[in-house]
């Protein structure tokens, strides 16, 4: 099989999950056009690196057709990947990633903007912005040393709770924080048993709350997270026989950070493989009860190395302390991932808005009403709605795309097509980066498809690059 068959495979298998031809066909094109653009000015861009017609409309079109639907396109793609990536497995669980990215965005009928605060110590980056903030999930892959993170969904998370809330359908209504639980636990039923890797901000009373409702009876998912320096957490009570009262929910408190230095606890030594590299780590395990009037019992692993002390947690209490260790280590893998979208697909290259949408004051307050609660007609709430969905279809098709460039390299390494591609100054790994790979579908794509014209790919780009030149009309706003 060629580069070009497998993507062609790939896209191909999309077909039953639009409901019309020509829908499909233009799902085709814009993840094609993402793979090989040679610009990120919005979806315009598609049209230039595929050298298409001028059917702006049509393009524009795509993103809010009620041809298909985000939840049954993300179901399609997490099959395609379990099928044709080699995923990391832990025991017999698949091993998933999730965390939040926070794109900035000026757009003033955009829906989804908020003011957003940004945890950084990068002096490049702004301490608020505005923006839209996504929960994106991923899942491992792993090829001679080479590890990936595929996409599997990216969604927004905050600042549209009230137009989610016009459709009884749609349950997006909670925190952020709950709602990376429910859509990795709903990802995870595609894979089935899952470890979960998640940052620090993850660790909640309100996500183990959902952790537990979701997987009452059948435990299919486990987190593995991080605890902040000030955890605490607390022993198991003492049973005090013919003592009256309602019994203790929790023990002795625990100060976790102040074990480091406690002459009692005992540190097991060990060498562990993380980031790449062999390292010496003192570690400690123990298992506490921990959250404010929840007291479930997990798993702490308390980690020193390279003088730096950390405190990782588990859901999963039969879970090897160094196995907690290891699997914390490929978390950074999802912020590889959020990278190599934002600088090779130019994943968040999007200008979706609405005229119904109502301006955005730069200048309102925590405590002021949200101005979209004030829009009540139904036919601007759709318009509304119908341009969060094209925003979060933009974002499907990147994931799509940055996926099909990371399971190429992983199936296409080292063979012909994908030998000596371009000068690098230093070649760290047998199976070449999604940068290298966007790289020779640049360069190669056009000349690929007049080599394969029986492919159903080629032939919907070339039926869309044959079409006669129309008068491109300005965006539609609504």
């Amino acid at each position: 099989m060629t580069v070009m068959g497998f993507v062609n495979d790939l896209l191909l298998g999309f077909r039953p999950c639009f409901s019309r031809k020509s829908t499909f066909e233009w799902f085709v094109v814009v993840v094609a056009g993402l793979l090989v653009r040679t610009d990120s000015l919005g979806v315009s861009s598609v049209i230039r690196g595929l050298l298409l017609s001028a059917d702006y409309m049509g393009l524009i079109g795509f993103f809010r057709s009620s041809a298909w639907t985000l939840d049954v396109l993300i179901e399609k793609w997490c099959e395609l990947v379990r099928q044709n990536a080699p995923v990391v497995k832990y025991g017999d669980a698949v091993v998933m990633v999730g965390d939040g990215v926070k794109e900035p965005k000026e757009g003033r009928r955009m829906p989804g903007v908020k003011r957003l605060h940004q945890e950084s110590d990068n002096s490049s980056k702004a301490e608020y912005i505005r923006g839209h903030l996504f929960g994106g999930v991923g899942v491992l892959a792993e090829k001679s040393g080479k590890c990936f993170c595929i996409p599997l969904a990216l969604l927004l998370q905050d600042g549209v709770k009230t137009i989610f809330g016009w459709d009884e359908s749609k349950q997006r209504q909670t925190s952020h924080v709950t709602e990376m639980v429910i859509l990795s636990h709903k990802l995870a039923k595609y894979f089935g048993k899952v470890v979960l890797l998640l940052d620090r901000y993850f660790l909640s009373v309100p996500a183990l709350l959902e952790l537990d409702e979701l997987g009452s009876g059948n435990q299919t998912m486990h987190i593995v997270t991080k605890a902040k320096g000030n955890c605490t957490a607390y022993r198991q009570p003492q049973a005090t026989p013919g003592k009256r009262g309602r019994p203790r929910k929790k023990g002795e408190t625990v100060k976790l950070i102040g074990l480091f230095e406690d002459a009692q606890v005992r540190f097991d030594t060990a060498q562990v493989q993380l980031y790449g590299q062999l390292q010496d780590v003192r570690y400690y395990c123990v298992d506490l009860l921990w959250g404010k009037k929840l007291y479930k019992m997990l798993r702490f692993v308390l980690a020193e190395y390279n003088q730096t002390q950390t405190i990782l947690v588990s859901t999963d209490l039969a879970m090897d302390p160094l196995d907690i260790i290891r699997l914390y280590g490929r978390r950074f893998g999802i912020e590889v991932m959020f990278r190599e979208m934002k600088q090779v697909v130019n994943a968040f290259g999007y200008r979706f808005w609405s005229q119904y949408m109502p301006k955005l004051n730069r200048f309102k307050k925590k405590t002021d009403p949200d101005p979209v609660e004030q829009v009540t007609d139904p036919h601007q709430r759709e318009r509304i709605g119908l341009a969060v969905k094209a925003i979060e279809g933009f974002m499907f098709c990147s994931v799509v795309a940055t996926g099909l460039l990371q399971m190429a390299s992983l199936k296409f390494s080292g063979t012909d097509e994908l030998a000596n591609l371009r000068w690098l100054r230093t070649y760290r790994n047998a199976v070449v980066s999604e940068a290298t790979v966007a790289d020779f579908f640049k360069r190669n794509f056009l000349a690929l498809l007049c080599r394969c014209q029986d492919l159903p790919l080629a032939q919907i780009i070339s039926a869309k690059q044959g079409r006669s030149i129309k008068n491109a009309k300005p965006e539609h706003a609504a």
